[in-house]
C-alpha cells in the first residue's frame, strides 16, 4: 500500500510569533520539548508500571499526581485525556441517565456534549447578553430556586471558570457556596485557568476540577486534569469488579507517552508562571487600553479584565 503525502512538517511557530490567546498557554518550555523527544514512544512510560498509571515510580507520575493535587488543592488528581474527559466522568459517576444538571450560559461546547452523552438535561444560566456577557452567581441560585418550585432536582453544578469566548472570569467560590448549600456537587471547568492562574478548589467550595494541558498547561496533549476531593473519591475513583487494580472512570489507564511527560516537565515552569498572574493581568489591561485607542475597537466581556483571554469588537481588518 503506497501511503498519500501527509506534509507533516510544520513550521508554523519557528516562521511565525504564535499570538491566538487560546493557544499562548500550551506552548512547551525548552524542558518539555526534551521530554517529549525523550518520551514519544507510545509505551514510553509503562516500563515500571505495575497496573495503575497514576502509581508509576519511573518517571514519577506518582510524585507528580501529588503535587498537582497541591498545586490545584485537591485531594486527588488524576490525568486524563482532555478537559472533556474529566467532565464526562465525573457526570458518569455522579449523574443517572435524565437526571438534570446545571451549566453557565457560556459553557464550552464539550460540556455539553459529556452531558449529552450522559443522557443529563442541561439547563442554563444565562449570562447578562451583550456587550459583557457576564456569567452573575446570583443567577444560579434564581435558577436552582426556579427549578425546585417546580419540582425538578439538580444532580451537579457546573461553571466554566474562563470561558474561550469573552476571557469572562466567573467568582467560582460564590458559585460553590450557591451549590453546596443547595447540597448538590459543584463542577469546576478550569481549562483556560489552570496552569494560568491560581486555583484553590478547596477554597471555593469546589468538589471537582478539571483543567486542559493543551490549552493552559504547557503539554504537547492531549491531556488534561482532573482533580476530586476526598468525599467523592469512591465514586469518581471506583475500582472495577473484574480488574480489582484499575479504576473504572478512567478505563483503566489515561494519557502515557509524551502528554503526560511534557505536563510533568512543564509543572515547575507553571508553578513560576502562575505566580506572576498579578503581572499578567497588568499587561493585560495596558493592551487593552492600547488596543481601544484604535478608532472602533472595543473589548469586549467584563470590565476590567481579570484574565488574559481577551475578545474585541473590530469592525475592520487590523493588518
Amino acid at each position: 500500500m503506497k501511503c498519500q503525502d501527509y506534509s507533516l512538517s510544520r513550521k508554523t511557530e519557528r516562521d511565525n510569533l504564535n499570538l491566538n490567546p487560546l493557544q499562548r498557554g500550551g506552548v512547551l518550555p525548552p524542558e518539555s520539548r526534551e521530554a517529549l523527544y525523550e518520551f514519544s514512544d507510545g509505551y514510553s512510560v509503562c516500563d515500571y508500571c505495575s497496573g495503575r498509571l497514576d502509581e508509576i515510580p519511573r518517571p514519577s507520575i506518582h510524585g507528580f499526581l501529588e503535587d498537582m493535587a497541591d498545586f490545584i488543592n485537591v485531594d486527588h488528581a488524576r490525568t486524563v485525556h482532555g478537559a472533556r474527559e474529566g467532565k464526562f466522568a465525573v457526570m458518569h459517576a455522579v449523574c443517572r441517565p435524565g437526571d438534570t444538571i446545571l451549566v453557565d450560559g457560556n459553557a464550552h461546547y464539550t460540556s455539553h456534549l459529556a452531558a449529552e452523552r450522559n443522557g443529563l438535561n442541561i439547563v442554563e444560566v444565562p449570562s447578562s447578553g451583550e456587550p459583557e456577557y457576564r456569567i452573575d452567581p446570583v443567577a444560579y441560585q434564581e435558577v436552582l430556586d426556579n427549578l425546585y418550585d417546580r419540582g425538578e432536582e439538580v444532580s451537579l453544578v457546573l461553571l466554566t471558570h474562563v470561558d474561550g469566548d469573552y476571557g469572562n472570569l466567573t467568582d467560582a467560590q460564590a458559585v460553590g457556596k450557591i451549590a453546596h448549600d443547595a447540597g448538590i456537587p459543584f463542577l469546576l471547568n478550569c481549562a483556560y485557568s489552570m496552569g494560568r492562574m491560581p486555583i484553590d478548589a478547596k477554597g471555593w467550595n469546589v468538589d471537582f476540577v478539571v483543567g486542559s494541558g493543551h490549552k493552559s498547561m504547557a503539554a504537547s496533549g492531549p491531556i488534561g486534569v482532573l482533580g476530586v476531593q476526598e468525599e467523592w473519591a469512591d465514586m469518581v475513583l471506583k475500582r472495577s469488579d473484574r480488574h480489582h487494580v484499575k479504576e473504572l472512570e478512567m478505563l483503566g489507564c489515561t494519557s502515557r507517552g509524551a502528554p503526560v511527560a511534557t505536563l510533568m516537565a512543564s509543572l515547575p515552569h507553571i508553578i513560576d508562571r502562575v505566580s506572576k498572574w498579578d503581572f499578567e493581568i497588568e499587561k493585560t489591561l495596558y493592551f487593552v487600553s492600547e488596543m481601544e485607542k484604535i478608532s472602533g475597537v472595543r473589548q469586549i466581556g467584563v470590565r476590567p479584565k481579570e484574565h488574559d483571554l481577551v475578545r474585541f469588537e473590530t469592525p475592520f481588518s487590523i493588518v
